[in-house]
């Protein structure tokens, strides 16, 4: 049955930008010295990207900015100029960026909004980021998204050219918004033996910090095939000691049924 969607996510759908305040506390910290603290701050959405916080001035450690020369330019919401950060001996060339003088070239985004006294940071220029006290990874968090996990008697199998490399009665099935379900599968419950550690490691906002594993076996077919989270976040404390493998590419049955692999960015080329 095809879900109607409501009018606030027909509405979201189509702004290309909006900006909802956020009532966390937020806080970054470069070199050891915290360069934002606010509690004021606003979340701008825009289509293609992921959210943003913006930080009004008077919450921004500009006492430790520089302007730079960089410009740049966007028809939402006109021309960003650019400050570097300088924390004792350490510089972060232009880190954060603001709106002096918005214009809008296109008619059709007259209502975008006026961003003049915020500030914003390219995240990954900071050392640390905080909602609340808890670090957040990547980027600033979506409340619009969610990542439910559960613990399940469902028989999930997953097997590679054939051969079965992980089976379970105990999976913990992650359900996170706009992805395919992930199937974590208990350590004790997989074939290890043929799986190689990998040097990769990513974050996620949601769920924390992940390593990798490999198939040797299958060459490049196999790199960074299935991951693991020793420490995740809270909230998704149950995967901890658990595998997931990349739906799109291995075979996962579940209760006998063979899953569709799905189309996503890790689907192979």
């Amino acid at each position: 049955m095809t879900q109607t969607p409501t009018a606030l996510q027909t509405r979201f759908e189509n702004e290309v930008i909006r900006i909802e305040p956020t009532p966390k506390w937020i806080r970054g910290v470069v070199n050891g010295v915290t360069i934002a603290d606010s509690k004021r701050a606003v979340l701008m959405f825009e289509k293609g990207h992921v959210p943003a916080y913006y930080i009004p001035e008077s919450d921004v450690r500009l006492d430790l900015t520089e302007p730079t020369d960089h410009h740049t330019h966007c028809p939402r919401k006109g021309d960003a100029s650019y400050y570097s950060l300088k924390v004792g001996d350490h510089v972060v060339e232009n880190a954060l960026w603001y709106y002096p003088k918005p214009t809008h070239t296109d008619p059709s985004l007259s209502s975008s909004p006026d961003m003049r006294g915020y500030v914003s940071f390219y995240w990954n220029k900071v050392d640390h980021w905080f909602e609340e006290d808890e670090e957040v990874y990547v980027h600033a968090r979506d409340p619009y998204k969610r990542v439910d996990v559960a613990q399940s008697s469902r028989h999930v199998q997953v097997t590679v050219d054939g051969e079965a490399v992980a089976e379970t009665r105990r999976p913990v099935l992650l359900f996170e918004t706009g992805l395919p379900v992930r199937y974590y599968i208990p350590l004790l419950d997989v074939k290890l033996d043929a799986l190689a550690q990998s040097e990769k490691v990513t974050a996620c906002p949601y769920k924390g910090q992940a390593s990798y594993y490999s198939m040797p076996a299958l060459g490049e077919r196999g790199q960074d095939i299935a991951w693991y989270y020793r420490t995740p976040i809270a909230g998704v404390e149950a995967i901890a000691g658990h595998v997931a493998f990349f739906n799109e590419r291995v075979d996962i049955a579940v209760d006998g049924e063979t899953q569709e692999r799905p189309q996503t960015r890790w689907s192979p080329k």
